[in-house]
């Protein structure tokens, strides 16, 4: 069989996405944000954001296949986000892909945004050695997750209890007052700042808590005591020292991801950890799991930053895994899920 090509559509939030991957091989990756729009509001508007997917939709879908040199014609499926993500948004998506699908005859697979950042390590690190763990990191989901077979069996290990490493980032940017989405200048500003200076908590790592919950992810008692913290200085008058309080947060929150990985890897036999999602972009935590790696042996796997985050290659690359397995495609009439349960590979 001939190397698969899939057209990857995605708009689970606020990037409309189209990319087209060949095998293992990227062959155009467009991405178009809306995140300017939100910024204003301090977090994403839903029915701003649909709107926004509704208008980039054609322009991103018709820049990925003239990129690549392709039409309609040359692709062999469509790939599209389904969930999990924003309802209105997953629905612009899906409906465009369903139609594209449709007027050329060609097969649908409405697939797991999630472990699309996952699969997508594959353009860079190429394919999962057995027993390969990965770590899901943005905005929204905070996830360990076993993978056996990217496109048939993945298992949840660890999750989001609360809120998830991206969503503490971003509450504690806005009380420093920095603009949405806060994380990039946290990120700027722990990079000058130092790690020590305050005393964050690292959630569910300590007591019974912690004994039962090994492998899963809570932070939003982190954010709390920062916050905390703050408000005591400035009410004894106290210049805020946002350099070290950014240093502190994102030392705590990377050290606590990188020992629960670890310690996952351990109990899964592993020497392998993929890691993806939007907050995998962030230096503080790309550092600390690089250095945990190569002290307990296992090769970690970061993508490079323009495929941390949301985009249309991670999509398709999952989507050619899914053909290449011989998955069925998705009935034409399948749903989005807003809330798709991560170990659902594919609608």
């Amino acid at each position: 069989m001939s190397e698969p090509i899939v057209l990857g559509i995605e708009s689970t939030c606020d990037e409309t996405a189209a990319a087209i991957v060949q095998g293992r091989t990227l062959r155009s990756n467009v991405v178009a944000s809306s995140m300017e729009e939100h910024a204003r509001y301090g977090g994403v508007i839903p029915e701003i954001a649909s709107r926004a997917h509704a208008e980039a939709f054609v322009p991103c879908v018709s820049k990925a296949l003239a990129d690549a040199d392709m039409t309609l014609d040359d692709i062999d499926a469509i790939a599209v986000s389904a969930g999990p993500g924003l309802a209105g948004c997953l629905a612009v998506g899906v409906s465009g892909a369903k139609a594209l699908a449709w007027a050329s005859g060609k097969p649908i697979y409405g697939i797991n945004h999630v472990i699309g950042h996952i699969a997508v390590t594959q353009l860079q690190f190429g394919p999962f050695p057995k027993d390969t763990l990965a770590l899901i990191v943005s905005g929204g989901h905070t996830s360990l997750l076993h993978v056996d077979d990217v496109a048939r069996h993945i298992d949840v290990v660890g999750t989001t209890l609360d809120d998830a490493a991206g969503e503490c980032f971003d509450k504690v940017a806005r009380l420093l007052g920095f603009p949405y989405p806060g994380g990039p200048h946290i990120d700027r500003h722990a990079r000058q700042g130092d790690p020590k200076a305050i005393r964050v908590p690292q959630g569910l790592t300590q007591g019974k808590a912690g004994a039962a919950h090994p492998y899963d992810f809570s932070f939003s008692g982190v954010k709390t005591a920062v916050a905390r913290w703050i408000e005591q200085e400035q009410a004894m008058g106290h210049e805020i020292p946002i350099d070290d309080v950014c240093a502190s947060l994102a030392d705590s929150v990377a050290t606590v991801l990188a020992k629960k990985a670890m310690r996952g890897c351990e109990q899964y036999g592993s020497d392998t950890l993929i890691v993806g999602g939007g907050f995998s972009a962030n230096s503080q935590l790309r550092a600390k799991l690089l250095e945990y790696g190569r002290s307990h042996g296992v090769e970690v796997r970061i993508p490079e930053i323009k495929l941390c985050t949301d985009n249309g290659a991670m999509v398709a690359m999952l989507g050619v895994n899914l053909v290449e397995a011989g998955v069925r495609p998705s009935d034409p009439g399948f749903s989005i899920d807003s809330a798709m349960p991560l170990d659902k590979i594919c609608m």
